[in-house]
């Protein structure tokens, strides 16, 4: 039976991080909310599971996964969920819980990323915050980036395994989070992030690395790959990159 991803269509956002996970595996999945109403999918579906129509245990919003009678939402849950089954965690409870960790610093950077361009309200537009988001960009460009940048080079370094993965000798969903993040940077603050991969370069080398995985570079050079835009998480406005 297929994996159920729901999420919105025309936006890589948060969804992107359990489309990489399922792309890397190979697995059998649908993205719901690019389907057709026709199929019984597209945003009416998706919706229905937030309105409590679908499910008694109504997610808060997308992403969630439905596999079987199992419904997942929050990206690393979803992610905790398919480690396992895609085989992209390690084994030992220890270092799946570091995974996890990981992941979790992943998805703080993300909504920080996010809060760089909307740092007053999800409601508002850009343009209603404009003054506000150059100031809490500044401090995301000369603070935020290097830090939690930086924190993945020394897990990088500090691995008993070696420098290619973020945990163990073998590719888990934490280092394509982090090819996510870093892909995302850049489009959205190029010069900000080129400067600080050059002061991380196991970081800028795993990106690599991950971008050259086979089914991951498929998944990069297909349709699938839904191109980084300003309805996204990552938005890329150059005033706010000087």
């Amino acid at each position: 039976m297929a994996y159920e991803l729901y999420y919105w269509p025309g936006i890589q956002g948060r969804g992107e991080f359990v489309r990489l996970a399922l792309e890397q595996a190979g697995a059998d999945y649908v993205d719901v909310g690019r389907g057709s109403k026709a199929d019984g999918q597209g945003v009416p579906a998706l919706t229905a599971f937030l309105e409590g129509d679908a499910t008694t245990r109504a997610p808060f919003a997308p992403p969630f996964l439905k596999d079987g009678d199992v419904v997942v939402g929050q990206t690393a849950a979803i992610l905790m969920h398919l480690g396992p089954k895609l085989k992209l965690t390690p084994k030992a409870e220890a270092d799946r819980l570091w995974v996890h960790q990981i992941q979790l610093t992943i998805a703080d950077l993300t909504a920080e990323a996010h809060d760089s361009h909307h740092p007053v309200g999800l409601s508002l537009y850009y343009e209603d915050q404009k003054k506000e988001a150059a100031k809490r960009s500044k401090e995301f460009r000369k603070q935020r980036i290097p830090k939690f940048l930086k924190w993945l080079e020394t897990i990088l370094a500090a691995n008993p395994a070696g420098d290619q993965w973020l945990v163990g000798d073998k590719l888990t969903y934490a280092d394509l989070s982090a090819f996510q993040v870093v892909q995302g940077l850049l489009y959205a603050f190029p010069k900000a992030t080129k400067k600080t991969l050059k002061e991380t370069p196991k970081l800028a080398a795993l990106a690599v690395r991950v971008a050259e995985q086979p089914r991951i570079k498929a998944y990069l050079e297909s349709d699938r790959r839904l191109p980084f835009n300003e309805e996204g998480i990552f938005r890329r406005y150059a005033e706010l990159d000087s």
